[in-house]
């Protein structure tokens, strides 16, 4: 306790050279400065983060259910039917997906199919995002089955929504015998109009994808109620942890259960990796600041030899007067970490209400115009602890210093 209310004597005092007051002012703002670098940059990729979630919400469904032990999974209609009854599902649905060859007006490029019923638009967001000259549409009475184009899709087959003509799908058959003398005779087609196309600008969904009724889907590839994946909708508010074992448990070992972040694995992991990369490359930036400790401290132990001599003689140990200076350092680098991460906080949350920093490029093109932010409590304790770690680090080697004086003069 006496150490720590002589360190906070001598860090609050007015020194005796302006220098030290200047260099202790410089240590202290260097500390705070790289502490709001981390504070603002981890905030920035926490908001990234949300926004490529929100992105993915739009056709990623709550929970996915996906066979461990093969490609589809068998009775997958009887499957949903007993989702539905569980009291947190709102809907769930089956279905199937599939790499087709896809031809219109004479232009052809190999797409994803993927079948699905009319509950697909309260499973996801998908007609919020189909453009404006086309509409969500799966079936009509009088026209038949419709197709939903990606638009990376719809731009590679300068396809346009409307009655123009057809788009072309073609699938390898999946039962029978293939005739060599008849190459055409080993696949299975099925022509569709246009209906609309989404744009998500995620390249997952935005460069191959076309949608397709569930039962014509099913009909190219001769299944029945098989599904290569059920999607679940859950009630607002539900927790979504907790129904994902739920459904694990119900269903057991044989099939898998994504929530969204399981289903973007690896874009969700690839962020949190750049993320803490980039935490690791400012610490080494923090450490570079952290050095002026090391000068406001070599100044102040000769500036306060005095005072050394006076305490050794009033029977301070030499460990006592070495831990005054740790303690002083550590105090130095604790409070410009704190400075830093106020001032830090308060430029993330300032750039989240007002928006004031924009994104580069054109903003015309882009589905934001600035930088999303989102302050995150585990980030802070790991700057804080990051801050307390390098000052203590920094000033133990200044201790080092400080016992080298006290061995080449006598306290006596």
């Amino acid at each position: 306790m006496l150490t720590l209310r002589v360190a906070l004597r001598y860090l609050f005092s007015k020194k005796t050279h302006s220098a030290v007051n200047v260099i202790s002012l410089v240590s202290m703002i260097g500390v705070a400065v790289a502490t709001i670098a981390i504070v603002c940059v981890l905030s920035v990729f926490n908001g990234f983060t949300d926004l490529a979630e929100s992105k993915i919400s739009q056709l990623s469904p709550d929970l996915r259910i996906e066979s461990r032990s093969g490609k589809v999974i068998e009775s997958a209609d009887s499957i949903t039917t007993l989702l539905r009854s569980l009291p947190e599902v709102t809907t769930a649905a089956s279905t199937v997906e599939e790499h087709a060859l896809a031809i219109y007006s004479g232009k052809q490029m190999p797409v994803v199919i993927k079948g699905v019923t009319e509950a697909y638009d309260t499973i996801t967001d998908i007609r919020s995002i189909v453009l404006d000259d086309g509409a969500w549409m799966l079936s009509d009475p009088d026209y038949g089955d419709f197709a939903t184009l990606s638009v990376g899709a719809a731009i590679n087959l300068e396809a346009h929504p409307g009655f123009y003509r057809m788009l072309d799908l073609y699938v390898p058959r999946r039962i029978g015998r293939i005739n060599p003398a008849n190459p055409a005779a080993s696949f299975r087609t099925d022509s569709l109009f246009i209906g609309g196309v989404f744009q998500t600008e995620q390249a997952e969904f935005d460069t191959d994808l076309i949608l397709l009724p569930l039962p014509a889907t099913r009909r190219m590839l001769d299944y029945d109620d098989e599904a290569t994946a059920i999607e679940v909708k859950l009630s607002p508010g539900a927790d979504t942890g907790k129904n994902a074992k739920t459904i694990q448990a119900m269903l057991g070992d044989n099939v898998e259960v994504k929530d969204r972040i399981k289903q973007q694995e690896q874009s969700f992991k690839m962020i949190s990796i750049e993320k803490w990369i980039t935490f690791f490359l400012l610490a080494f930036i923090l450490i570079i600041a952290s050095f002026n400790v090391i000068s406001t401290l070599s100044m102040l132990i000769i500036e306060k030899d005095d005072n050394i001599h006076t305490l050794y003689a009033l029977g301070a140990s030499r460990g006592m007067i070495s831990r005054i200076f740790i303690t002083e350092g550590w105090l130095i680098s604790l409070f410009g970490g704190i400075i830093g991460i106020i001032l830090g906080v308060a430029l993330s949350l300032a750039q989240q209400w007002g928006g004031f920093i924009k994104l580069g490029g054109d903003h015309s093109a882009m589905s934001i115009d600035v930088y999303p932010v989102r302050v995150e409590p585990v980030d802070l304790l790991a700057v804080i602890a990051l801050v307390a770690i390098v000052g203590l680090i920094t000033s133990s080697l200044t201790a080092v210093i400080m016992r080298q004086r006290l061995n080449r003069q006598s306290l006596s």
